[in-house]
C-alpha cells in the first residue's frame, strides 16, 4: 500500500486523501485544514445548497399550518418533524410568476422560468447550477444532479439543458470513495459483497491522520466514519433484497415489492450518500428529485401507487394513503436536516452553513395546480421558526426566496428569473 506522509504541522490540505490498496478516500472539513497561520476567526465552514424536489407535491392540508408568524401549531405533516420547526421556514401562499401546466412545468422547478404548454418554452439557469457556475470551482465536484429512480432532473444549465440526473447510490458511493480506475472499483465492489468496508481497505492511513488531530476533529472523523460504514451496509442489504428469492406463501399472491415500489428507501439511500458528500465536502451544490412515477410503498394501509394517491380527486380512502406515504417522505427529508444539525463543523453545525430547500411543481397535484408550491427551507443563517402565510389566491412570487438564497450564498444580486427583491419576512440570522 503506498504511504501517505501527513505533516499536521502547519494544516491538512483539502485535497488530503486516506488512500489503501485501490482506494481514495475523501476527508470531511476539519478545522486542521485551516492554515497554521490564519486566525480562528477564518476559518469558516464553506456554505451550501442542496434542493429536494418532489414532482406530485405534498397534500397542502396536511403539510400548511392554519396559523402564521413564530408561534403557528403544526400541521400534521410538520408534526412528523417537530424537533426541527426551530430550524426552518414553511412559507404557504407563493409560486412562480408565469408558470402553468401541471407536470410539463416541472422543469421551472429551480429556474422559476415561465412556462405554458400552450407556447413555446425554453429553459433557463436553475438555482443550483447558477451557484455552481459561480462558486462550484472549490470542489472536486462543482454539483451534483441526482434522481431517485430516472435521469430527469430540476437542474438546468445556462443554455436550457436539462443536466441528467444520477440514480445510482453504489455509482454514487464509488465516485465519492473509490479511485477512477474501473479495475480498482470492481475491486471494491467486490469487496462490499464480501462485507469489507471501505474503512478496512484505508485503516492504517485513518489511524495515523486521527493521531494527527485534535478532539473536535477526531470526534468528526469518527461520526464520519460511521455514517460510510452505515451507508455500505444499507446499500449491500438494498442488493442483496434485489437478489434474494420471495418466499411462498400459502395464500393469495401478494403483491411483488419491485424497485419502483421501493422509492422511499431509495430516496433514503441517496440522502445518507448526499450527507456524505457534504461532510467530505466534495461538492456544495446539490439537487435530488422524486420522480412521479412511484408504484405501491410497502407501508402497512397503502395498496395503491403513489402517483394514483397523489390524484386522489377528494377521496378520502386515497388521501388517507397518499398521508402515509408523504409522511415517510417528510420523515426522511426531514432524518437528513436532522444528521446536518447532529454533525458539528467549526464553531456550529453542517446545518448552520447549508440551506436545504424541500419544494415541488405542483401545489395540488390532483388537480395539476402550479400554484401555492410547498415549501419548507432550512437551515443556512436565516432566522427560522415561522411559517410565512401569502395569499393563496394571489400567490408571492417564490423567485424571492431563490434571491434571498444567493445573497446568503455571497451572490450581490437582486434578482433571479423574472423577480427582483428578497423573500419578504425572511431574515439572515
Amino acid at each position: 500500500m503506498k504511504k501517505v506522509n501527513f505533516n499536521f504541522s502547519k494544516s491538512v490540505s483539502r485535497r488530503t486523501f486516506l488512500k489503501g490498496a485501490g482506494a481514495a478516500m475523501a476527508l470531511p472539513w476539519l478545522e486542521a485544514m485551516t492554515p497554521a497561520f490564519a486566525s480562528s476567526l477564518a476559518a469558516q465552514p464553506p456554505r451550501r445548497f442542496v434542493s429536494v424536489s418532489l414532482a406530485l407535491g405534498l397534500h397542502g392540508p396536511n403539510l400548511n399550518p392554519v396559523d402564521s408568524g413564530y408561534n403557528y401549531t403544526p400541521s400534521l405533516y410538520l408534526s412528523e418533524i417537530s424537533d426541527l420547526l426551530g430550524d426552518l421556514t414553511v412559507v404557504t401562499g407563493s409560486s412562480h410568476p408565469g408558470v402553468s401546466g401541471g407536470h410539463n412545468a416541472e422543469g421551472s422547478i429551480l429556474s422559476a422560468a415561465p412556462y405554458s404548454k400552450n407556447a413555446a418554452f425554453k429553459n433557463t439557469v436553475s438555482l443550483d447550477q447558477y451557484m455552481a457556475k459561480h462558486l462550484g470551482h472549490n470542489t472536486r465536484y462543482p454539483s451534483m444532479v441526482l434522481n431517485v429512480r430516472g435521469n430527469n432532473s430540476p437542474s438546468y444549465t445556462e443554455t436550457g439543458s436539462m443536466i441528467p440526473a444520477e440514480d445510482s447510490p453504489s455509482k454514487l458511493f464509488n465516485k465519492l470513495f473509490v479511485a477512477d480506475s474501473p479495475k480498482e472499483q470492481a475491486k471494491q465492489v467486490k469487496r462490499l459483497k464480501q462485507g469489507q468496508s471501505i474503512m478496512d481497505v484505508v485503516a492504517a492511513d485513518a489511524k495515523k491522520l486521527q493521531r494527527s488531530l485534535g478532539p473536535g476533529d477526531r470526534d468528526k472523523m469518527d461520526q464520519y466514519f460511521t455514517s460510510v460504514r452505515n451507508f455500505e451496509k444499507r446499500l449491500s442489504d438494498s442488493e442483496e433484497w434485489a437478489r434474494r428469492p420471495k418466499p411462498e406463501v400459502d395464500a393469495r399472491t401478494p403483491m411483488d415489492i419491485t424497485d419502483n415500489d421501493q422509492f422511499i428507501a431509495a430516496k433514503k439511500l441517496m440522502l445518507d450518500i448526499m450527507y456524505m458528500a457534504i461532510q467530505t465536502d466534495s461538492t456544495r451544490f446539490m439537487t435530488l428529485h422524486l420522480n412521479g412515477n412511484g408504484g405501491t410503498s410497502p407501508i402497512n394501509g397503502v395498496d395503491e401507487s403513489y402517483h394514483s394517491l397523489s390524484h386522489h380527486g377528494l377521496d378520502d380512502e386515497k388521501i388517507a394513503q397518499l398521508t402515509l406515504v408523504e409522511s415517510e417522505l417528510l420523515k426522511t427529508w426531514g432524518g437528513f436536516v436532522r444528521r446536518l444539525k447532529e454533525t458539528n463543523e467549526g464553531g456550529g453545525n453542517l446545518l448552520d452553513q447549508t440551506n436545504v430547500l424541500l419544494t415541488s411543481n405542483l401545489g395540488n397535484a390532483s388537480a395539476h395546480d402550479n400554484k401555492n408550491m410547498p415549501v419548507l427551507f432550512a437551515g443556512g443563517g436565516f432566522k427560522h421558526g415561522q411559517h410565512i402565510a401569502f395569499d393563496q389566491k394571489d400567490n408571492y412570487p417564490l423567485p424571492k426566496l431563490y434571491v434571498s438564497a444567493l445573497q446568503r450564498q455571497g451572490f450581490n444580486v437582486d434578482k433571479f428569473s423574472t423577480t427582483t427583491g428578497t423573500m419578504k419576512g425572511l431574515e439572515m440570522s
